[in-house]
């Protein structure tokens, strides 16, 4: 009976989807993107880290689609390449720090005592921190290895918020007839975390991760337009409009083709994470039928 339930609640969320037609858009979008980041570098003969030195500083055409830069790198597979690496650390991030989220949350909000206590004394102090600051100071500690370990690091200040909120729902879940039950036949506690409790706020776990994909995406580009990100000889978006800012209006193509894929990825990030959380909410105008 309770996967009937969850069958229904998970079509009926997807018809209330379909019926977003702007978030249909940003899911197409999406698609589009991650398809041309992995795939489009096979339609060109250059690669991100090879020079062309008979063409500097030369505008888009026939042999390097988005031009090159000034040391004759062609900017079309060198914005394929950020578009990947940016693409892969805004969903990893979010992966990342939506579990971890769920995990804490619902722990500190099940076990409660000195468990909640400690968890949540852990939350308000990673809250409190200047997370941009200190992953400026970590980042050149950093530099030369792999870029995972930037992964972690932006997973590990942005699950916090998310982390009480699951854990607000775990106190109010806890108390419900199915929690109980399972109690009662003597279900151990981390059964009713992964089976109960966390499965009911799949829906919401699904927005949060959705929207921490753009505020990763995002955070990246940003330290990496800083220099305390992703570092060379690799390159992101971040790095990619870092180095185009100087030539945006003399040699437009280091700068616009990065910072297109940029606003459109986050831009249909975000469209899809309201469409998401307009489906889910039963109180949403958007979403009655």
């Amino acid at each position: 009976m309770t996967e009937d339930v969850g069958v229904s609640r998970g079509r009926l969320v997807l018809r209330r989807f379909r019926r977003r037609r702007i978030a249909l858009f940003g899911l197409v979008a999406i698609v589009f993107l991650v398809l041309f980041a992995f795939l489009g570098p096979s339609l060109s003969k250059w690669n991100y880290s090879q020079k062309d030195y008979n063409a500097f500083l030369q505008p888009p055409s026939a042999q390097h689609w988005f031009g090159t830069t000034q040391i004759g790198a062609d900017v079309y597979a060198q914005t394929l390449r950020g578009l990947q690496k940016s693409l892969v650390i805004g969903f990893l991030t979010a992966i990342i720090s939506t579990g971890l989220a769920a995990i804490v949350g619902a722990a500190a909000g099940y076990y409660g005592g000195w468990t909640d206590r400690v968890l949540m004394w852990f939350v308000d102090l990673l809250l409190v921190l200047p997370s941009f600051l200190i992953i400026a100071i970590l980042s050149p500690t950093f530099q030369g290895k792999t870029w995972l370990l930037f992964v972690v690091l932006l997973a590990g200040f942005s699950w916090m918020i998310t982390a009480r909120i699951v854990r607000g729902l775990t106190l109010s879940l806890k108390e419900r007839e199915f929690v109980r039950a399972a109690e009662f036949m003597g279900v151990s506690s981390r059964t009713i975390l992964f089976r109960h409790l966390l499965p009911n706020m799949s829906s919401i776990l699904i927005i949060d991760a959705t929207i921490n994909v753009g505020g990763a995406i995002l955070a990246e580009t940003g330290l990496s337009y800083f220099g305390f990100g992703v570092q060379p000889p690799d390159v992101s978006l971040g790095t990619l409009i870092a180095d185009g800012t100087k030539s945006a209006l003399t040699y437009p193509w280091l700068f616009v083709f990065c910072g297109g894929l940029l606003i459109l990825t986050v831009l249909a990030v975000s469209l899809v994470g309201d469409g998401l959380r307009d489906a889910v909410d039963p109180n949403s105008e958007s979403s009655r039928l």
